[in-house]
């Protein structure tokens, strides 16, 4: 006998309910690969959702399996924008997560706040009154410019002492990214120049025009114009919010508040937004990082919820123990007490050294200990709160014949001969960009800055009139013989069927007389240069190559590297601030005395004292096996001689029973 089925009917006003999702239907076993917390930090992918995720307790491997079950759900790849602080680390995300199921996975939308915004401003760039070949600044670039407008209104002959490129960028980008005034960031950051607070609103104003007038945008330029066309424009708002329905937001500690408002815009109203971050690491005020981001997160969005992910799987209990006393004491935070199943270990160490070369002394000593112990000096760091404190372990280093890497310094882009021929290309890109005219042109031999502005005013008059071309100024009797050659190789390598190698392969002979007659370390150079060629062939557009350099720049020069030696394995030395993110099984902390962390420049404000606790916090979360922290009890001072000192007030405090104590003296 037949069975029978009957057809329910779904009257219009009754909700036609979702078939709960479950574990069954997915590839992943997610609930027994993750732990508690990473497992509800990815299953919940519906409306805002706040992930605190302490130090080393697998915030990428929650972002990525995040990913992995979106897509498994069947929401379209291309629909999921991940933004991280570096392009590396979201195709890294997106490349584990394909591992995982399969190639849709990298079609997901993922790269930097500023990547992100120049990709959609190249499609709309009409939108904000610019050509889509528009020309990115990096700092060092939008500085230059700010010192041309800075000359050309006189300011380099003020009596009074008037503020550098550097100081003026760095106003203006403060005021941009924290979304407050002028006055606002002189008053806070450069009292000494309150008197000229309508000078520097003018060379803003003319910046700003001088950017519009040559088709340029820096870095602020980009998030900027971003959020003025989700704000201004209703089309593009629904293009943006058509297009991204799940937004996830790494380092969301380390955001600014443009940022945090373009993330609020973006997500429309689905608000499928995750943001993932841990308020005890947020370090980078002074890159006009806003830790009320993080804070606020659930003021933003009162329906927000909030994971806490607490199982730390880097370091062993006992350093856990001593680091979550640190944050213990921080009065605005997300509370949370990192755990971990690793071994107890042993207990931190805080040594007193009778003086800095004691201290440093002791640094290589026990240095010296671990690698016979088995541990490569990769595996060691020396961190420290400032670049100088440094300087006399580095004697004790050479002296001992450890080879060791200090980071910071030049990055490559920023290297001259690199800027040099990233200015070529620039003007092949567009020939409207005043600034890299400027730069190249004073290359040649004869030709000085009043030179070179009178031939870029030139240029400039020339395209304005529509009759513009390279070619046009080899015929030109008016142009120094000496820009003959420079107009020959332009000509050359302007043909649009060139791919950004072969360009640069027709500058690179002319580039390189130059280079052999501007700098007595020329060999080292011209290596940089076969580096630079090596990277351009990766491309075929130009301009998808200067933006990469602009918003992902390559970082090791060849020019640049400080040699620790002829052995392959060094030690590390490092800034706190740049060692955030990374991780090492021994870890020594210098230098954590009174005056020196915090920083007597930090201690003016209790925003400033919390986060220099928060550099101290990364800092110690960084070893996995060892934690070492020494002072020296007595500092030389070049105004007040020999100083008696004391540990900083973020260790005094913590009970004896969370480390070991040590007093270092002459043998």
């Amino acid at each position: 006998m037949a069975k029978k089925y009957i057809l329910k009917r779904v009257l219009p006003d009754e909700p036609v309910t979702k078939r709960p999702i479950s574990d069954v239907d997915f590839k992943i076993d997610y609930k027994n690969i993750l732990n508690p917390a990473q497992y509800e930090a990815v299953i919940n992918t519906e409306g805002p959702v706040l992930v605190i995720a302490g130090a080393g307790t697998g915030k990428t491997q929650t972002l990525v399996y995040r990913v992995a079950r979106l897509v498994e759900m069947g929401v379209n790849p291309q629909s999921i924008l991940l933004l991280t602080f570096t392009r590396k680390a979201a195709q890294e995300m997106l490349r584990r997560a394909a591992a995982l199921i399969d190639s849709r996975c990298e079609k997901v939308s993922g790269g930097t706040f500023h990547s992100f915004a120049n990709l959609i401003l190249r499609k709309f760039a009409n939108r904000i009154g610019y050509p889509s070949n528009f020309t990115i600044l990096d700092q060092s670039d939008a500085e230059d410019v700010i010192n041309l407008i800075r000359t050309n209104l006189g300011y380099d002959k003020q009596k009074k002492r008037f503020p550098k490129k550097q100081t003026l960028y760095d106003i203006i980008s403060l005021s941009i990214n924290k979304q407050c005034s002028i006055e606002e960031v002189v008053a806070l950051q450069y009292p000494q120049f309150l008197d000229f607070i309508d000078d520097i609103k003018l060379i803003k104003v003319e910046y700003e025009k001088f950017k519009k007038k040559n088709a340029l945008l820096d870095y602020d330029d980009l998030l900027l114009s971003l959020k003025e066309l989700l704000e201004k424009d209703e089309d593009f708002r629904k293009y943006i919010h058509k297009s991204y329905k799940y937004i996830m937001v790494d380092e969301y500690q380390d955001t600014n508040k443009l940022q945090a408002e373009i993330i609020k815009l973006i997500g429309g109203t689905s608000r499928n937004i995750m943001v993932v971050g841990d308020d005890s690491q947020s370090i980078y005020s002074f890159r006009g990082a806003n830790f009320k981001n993080i804070i606020d997160f659930p003021k933003d969005f009162p329906d927000a919820k909030i994971i806490t992910i607490e199982e730390n799987y880097r370091s062993t209990q006992a350093i856990l123990n001593f680091t979550n006393q640190i944050i213990a004491l921080m009065k605005e935070k997300y509370p949370k007490t990192l755990y971990t199943k690793n071994e107890y270990g042993v207990l931190p160490q805080i040594i007193a050294a009778q003086n800095t070369t004691l201290e440093s002394k002791f640094v290589v000593d026990k240095v010296l200990e671990l690698r016979e112990e088995g541990i490569a000096l990769q595996d060691i760091a020396v961190l420290f709160r400032s670049g100088y404190i440094s300087y006399d372990l580095e004697i004790e280093l050479n002296k001992a014949g450890i080879p060791y890497r200090k980071f910071g310094g030049i990055k490559f882009i920023e290297t001259a001969h690199i800027k040099d021929l990233i200015s070529f290309l620039r003007i092949l890109n567009n020939p409207v960009d005043k600034i890299s005219w400027f730069r190249v042109l004073q290359l040649l031999s004869g030709i000085g800055p009043k030179k070179a502005r009178s031939l870029t005013d030139e240029i400039e008059a020339a395209i304005n009139h529509n009759n513009f071309s390279f070619k046009s100024f080899l015929d030109d009797k008016n142009v120094p013989e000496s820009t003959f050659d420079l107009f020959k190789i332009l000509n050359e390598a302007s043909s649009k069927s060139l791919t950004p190698a072969d360009k640069l392969t027709i500058i690179l002979p002319f580039y390189e007389k130059i280079l052999r007659e501007k700098y007595d370390d020329f060999p080292k150079r011209l290596k940089d240069l076969e580096i630079f060629l090596a990277i351009s062939e990766r491309y075929r557009s130009l301009s998808s190559f200067l933006d990469d350099l602009a918003l992902e720049p390559p970082t090791q020069s060849v020019y640049d590297i400080e040699s620790p030696g002829s052995e392959d394995e060094f030690l590390t030395l490092s800034t706190i601030h740049s060692a955030k993110g990374l991780e090492w099984h021994s870890v020594f902390v210098i230098g954590v005395v009174e005056g020196f962390f915090p920083s007597t420049r930090s201690s003016e404000t209790y925003e400033d004292i919390e986060e220099e606790r928060r550099l101290l916090y990364v800092a110690c979360t960084r070893a996995k096996r060892n934690l070492f922290i020494s002072y020296p009890l007595v500092m030389f001072s070049r105004f007040e001689g020999l100083t008696y000192s004391k540990k900083s007030r973020f260790i005094a405090p913590i009970d004896q029973e969370y480390y070991e104590e040590w007093i270092i003296n002459e043998a």
